[in-house]
């Protein structure tokens, strides 16, 4: 599946908020299992088959684990009971986010089993008496539940997944580095080719390019600021951009917005990314991820969500 832009914008917000939110339930009772718990050997007596369980609807399987329907359609109903959904603007596409976020929780999860993450009990049974401790005891933890369509069993199997997934983001954030070349550059802008091939004109003539960027952009004077690769929307005033030497101005570059001319001020090979760029990278690093995960994961979904 492809993401409309803003399904992207939206959902990689939750990839970097990936995690249970709010609360668990009280420490759950195990259920006693031996290993070394004897079979009884069948006797000579008939006895009838007894009748096979009907299979509980699914709504996809990744990596032969299930979503079931039931899974899917508790945690649909949680995404309206918590979103904004007529500021966002995205309710037609709340199926489509919903089983995508699910799908990829567990690819998440899946992959930190891999990479070697163990949740034993004792420490989820830590995290369950956090979140009861956090949300105000056991009443309170059990009212919340309720209100969120979770019962003990399966919400502590969501939190489970969830902290696994979660783990797994963080070891990829963890790769994102924390500095990356860079270069200053401003712009001239218009949406009229002919003004943009004038002032081209005018800047081989050699016109000051601050004093034209002002006369279209007298607040920020076209100044785009200091920016990585992967970071500005359109790519192809980036790579541009990456290709000029400080002081150089470039060709009129037409994009889907208008009419760009770029100058390069200033760069560096090794320069702080600042809190916006990081957070831009850190969002494109989980995307490659998930994308990739994607394509060599096999996942069958079973019920219809909107395409893009």
């Amino acid at each position: 599946m492809r993401y409309s832009k803003d399904i992207l914008k939206y959902y990689l917000i939750l990839l970097l908020g990936l995690i249970l939110v709010a609360c668990g339930p009280e420490e759950p009772t195990p259920t006693e299992f031996s290993p070394t718990s004897t079979i009884q050997a069948p006797t000579a007596t008939f006895s009838p088959e007894p009748p096979t369980p009907t299979p509980e609807p699914l709504a996809a399987i990744v990596n032969g684990e299930e979503i079931t329907l039931a899974e899917f359609e508790s945690e649909l109903q949680r995404f309206f009971a918590s979103q904004d959904l007529d500021q966002l603007d995205l309710s037609e596409d709340a199926e489509l986010i919903v089983l995508q976020e699910l799908i990829d929780r567990l690819l998440f999860a899946q992959s930190a089993r891999q990479e070697g993450f163990v949740l034993n009990d004792e420490d989820l049974q830590a995290r369950m008496a956090a979140l009861v401790a956090e949300v105000g005891g056991e009443d309170e933890m059990a009212k919340w539940l309720e209100e969120q369509g979770y019962n003990q069993s399966n919400f502590i199997e969501a939190l489970r997944t969830s902290i696994a997934a979660a783990w797994m983001r963080d070891l990829i954030l963890s790769e994102v580095p924390e500095t990356a070349e860079q270069v200053h550059a401003r712009q001239i802008f218009t949406t009229d080719q002919d003004q943009a091939d004038r002032i081209f004109t005018q800047l081989q003539g050699e016109a000051d390019f601050t004093a034209l960027a002002a006369e279209l952009d007298p607040l920020f004077q076209g100044d785009l600021g200091w920016f990585p690769r992967g970071y500005l929307l359109e790519t192809d005033l980036e790579d541009v951009a990456f290709d000029l030497q400080s002081g150089e101005f470039s060709q009129v570059i037409q994009t889907r917005l208008g009419f760009h001319i770029l100058q390069v001020i200033e760069r560096e090979s090794d320069r702080p990314l600042d809190p916006d760029a990081y957070l831009t990278l850190q969002i494109q690093a989980l995307k490659d991820w998930v994308d990739l995960c994607r394509e060599e994961s096999e996942i069958q979904i079973f019920i219809p969500v909107p395409q893009d």
